[in-house]
C-alpha cells in the first residue's frame, strides 16, 4: 500500500497560477535596443506562429508537471507493508558454554548410544535459544580462554548457527570459568535492561584464566546480572570393551564453586547428569526467567520520495537544455536572416 505522509502539501499545487493572477506583472524594461536598417524586411519574413504557440504550451505543461512532482516528493510518498508482530521488550540473556577437552567425554546416553557432552549440550541449547522469543541472546565460548562468539541479538537463528560451529578444544583444553563470567557481564552491561541473565554450562573446575570465579560473580552481582550455573555430566564415562560396557570415573566437577557463583547473584545451580536432566534444567530456567516480550504490531515503511524528486530534477534539466537550445537556434537563425536580408536590400 502506498500513501503520503504529508498529503496537505498538495494544496500548494495552484500556487503558480495564484502568483500569476494576483502578483503585478514585472515592469517592462526600456534598455538599449539593437537597431538594424533592415528591420522591416525581417518583420516581413514568414514565421512559424503556430509552432511557437505549441512549444510555449508544451513548456508550460512541463513546468507544471515538474511543480507537481516536487510537491509530490515533499508530501513524502511511502510504501507501507503488511503488519508484523514484534516483541516490545524482553531479557538480555547470555549463554556461556564450556568447550574444554573434558566436554568430549561420552557419558550421555542417546537412544542407547554413548554421545559426548558437547553434542548433547548443543542440541538442547539450540532448542532453549529458539524458545527465548523476545529476548536478546548472546553466546560466549570458553575453555583456557573465553571468547564472545555472538553478541546480544534478537536474531536467535544466528546464535543457533554459532552453537553448531562450536568445537571442542577451539579455545584450549582447560576451564576458565571466571573469565567466561567476566566477559559475559562486560557485554551484558553495555545495553540498558532491567533483566540481565547469564546461563553458564560447565563440566569441570576452574583451572585457567586471570579472573577468579567468585570475584567474577561479585562483579556480576554489582551489575545486576543473575547467573544460573549448570553442572554437566554424570561423573562417569562409559567405555565399550571386549567384555562389555565399563564405567570409569570422569572429570572432577567443582559443584561448590558453581553453586556459590549462582547464589551470590540471585540465581540457582543445577546438575544435569543425563539428557533428560539437561532438558529439565533448561525448562526450569524458562520458568524462572520467562520471556516477557509483549508483541506489538508494526508495519515496515519504505520511502519513495526520491522517485518524483528525480523525475522533477530531470524535467528541470530538460527545460533548461531546451531553453539553451532555443536561444542558440534563434541566434543562428537571426544571423542567417540578417544575411539574407542584406542580400535582398542590396
Amino acid at each position: 500500500m502506498i500513501d503520503l505522509a504529508l498529503p496537505w502539501l498538495l494544496l500548494g499545487l495552484p500556487l503558480p497560477l495564484l502568483a500569476w493572477w494576483l502578483l503585478p506583472a514585472a515592469a517592462e524594461r526600456h534598455g538599449g535596443a539593437l537597431r538594424v536598417p533592415f528591420y522591416g524586411v525581417l518583420g516581413a519574413l514568414p514565421g512559424d506562429a503556430e509552432g511557437k504557440s505549441a512549444r510555449r504550451w508544451a513548456g508550460l505543461g512541463l513546468k507544471g508537471l515538474a511543480w507537481l512532482l516536487l510537491l509530490l516528493a515533499a508530501a513524502q510518498p511511502r510504501w507501507i507493508g503488511e503488519p508484523e508482530s514484534v516483541p516490545t521488550r524482553g531479557r538480555d540473556l547470555m549463554l556461556a558454554l564450556d568447550i574444554s577437552g573434558s566436554m568430549a567425554m561420552e557419558d550421555f546416553d542417546v537412544s542407547g548410544r554413548a554421545v559426548d557432552r558437547l553434542a548433547v549440550v548443543n542440541a538442547v541449547a539450540r532448542e532453549f535459544v529458539r524458545r527465548r522469543e523476545g529476548d536478546r541472546v548472546g553466546l560466549v565460548l570458553f575453555a583456557s580462554r573465553a571468547y564472545l562468539q555472538a553478541p546480544l541479538t534478537l536474531d536467535r537463528e544466528t546464535v543457533v548457527e554459532m552453537l553448531d560451529e562450536a568445537e571442542i578444544g577451539l579455545a584450549g583444553e582447560e576451564t576458565a570459568i571466571g573469565d567466561a563470567v567476566g566477559l559475559a557481564v562486560k557485554h551484558l552491561r553495555k545495553l540498558p535492561s532491567e533483566e540481565r541473565v547469564l546461563v553458564l554450562l560447565s563440566d569441570g573446575a576452574s583451572n585457567a584464566g586471570v579472573l577468579d570465579p567468585l570475584r567474577a560473580a561479585q562483579i556480576a552481582a554489582e551489575e545486576s546480572v543473575r547467573i544460573y550455573t549448570i553442572g554437566i555430566g554424570s561423573g562417569e564415562q562409559i567405555l565399550q570393551t571386549p567384555f562389555g560396557p565399563r564405567r570409569i570415573s570422569g572429570a572432577e566437577l567443582d559443584e561448590e564453586t558453581l553453586e556459590r557463583v549462582a547464589s551470590m547473584t540471585g540465581g540457582r545451580y543445577f546438575r544435569a547428569r543425563d539428557t533428560r536432566g539437561l532438558l529439565d534444567v533448561l525448562a526450569a530456567i524458562d520458568v524462572l526467567e520467562p520471556s516477557e516480550g509483549e508483541n506489538a504490531s508494526v508495519r515496515p515503511i519504505r520511502a519513495l520520495f526520491f522517485w518524483p524528486l528525480g523525475l522533477a530534477l530531470a524535467l528541470v534539466a530538460a527545460l533548461w537544455l531546451r531553453r539553451l537550445w532555443v536561444e542558440v537556434a534563434a541566434a543562428v537563425g537571426v544571423r542567417g536572416q540578417a544575411a539574407e536580408a542584406g542580400r535582398v536590400t542590396a
